[in-house]
């Protein structure tokens, strides 16, 4: 403990004092869709290579399909991609409506719709607690954890972890919802008041990332709750949750 807190003290660990507009340069990011047109026909590297079958190529039509609420951003696709059709985006992606998350090179620039939500009408614009429901991503778990320390410290921005869903006006599900957790998300849901949202966190929790389709039919949670927002990511940054949760709350545009 003395040498943690002597590290800490060494190096200046404080809080960020504000949220930054963009992912930190280190950070392994969401792919994005270029300008760049896509090599000839034989060139299949990005389909190929991804693991969760997030990413269609079309050589008849000539166009790439990216699925963000599939990727788990292994990257492999980005370092593999010769034309750069398919590159690195350091920028926070949160939506409302899960077709927000599906892209092609015909349309790379689609324009993501904030919540709809009025910052006047919204009764959880100052604050919200919320309750997490782990469905198997400890990955996804582990973010959230750090997104209650000193460096992010999600409290600050009105959000906060509570035990009980009877006090919870947001429910965070991670992981890909597997059958046997079908029934506990719903109890726990129904055990929320109302008004409530659902937001899922990571990849997993959108799509069932790389589980979808399986025997224990983990296609994520919006095949058993209305999800109010989505955040894509395996696992998303904490920055990336923050800032969803303040779109959530109608504090960012």
């Amino acid at each position: 403990m003395l040498k943690m807190l002597s590290y800490l003290l060494s190096v200046g660990v404080v809080t960020v004092k504000d949220l930054p507009s963009v992912l930190p340069e280190e950070t392994r990011a969401m792919p994005v869709l270029t300008e760049n047109p896509c090599v000839a026909p034989e060139c299949n590297i990005c389909e190929s290579v991804c693991p969760t079958n997030a990413i269609v190529r079309d050589s008849d039509a000539d166009t790439v399909t990216l699925d963000l609420g599939a990727c788990i951003n292994c990257s492999l696709c980005i370092v593999g991609c010769p034309s750069k059709t398919i590159a690195s985006d350091k920028n926070f992606i949160s939506v409302v409506n899960r077709d927000d998350l599906l892209f092609t090179t015909a349309k790379s620039k689609k324009t993501v719709a904030p919540n709809a939500v009025q910052a006047e009408k919204n009764i959880f614009r100052k604050s919200i607690a919320c309750r997490v429901v782990s469905t198997g991503c400890s990955a996804c778990d582990l973010e959230l954890s750090a997104c209650t320390n000193p460096i992010f410290d999600i409290e600050r921005f009105g959000a906060s972890i509570v035990a009980s869903p009877r006090f919870a006006d947001v429910l965070l599900v991670t992981g890909p919802v597997p059958k046997a957790m079908h029934e506990a998300l719903r109890s726990c849901y129904m055990a929320m008041s109302e008004p409530r949202k659902v937001v899922a966190v990571g990849s997993c929790a959108c799509s069932g990332g790389i589980h979808r389709d399986g025997y224990a039919e983990a296609n994520g949670v919006a095949n058993i709750l209305p999800v109010d927002l989505f955040i894509p990511g395996c696992p998303p940054h904490p920055w990336a949750i923050i800032d969803g949760l303040r779109k959530l709350m109608s504090l960012t545009p």
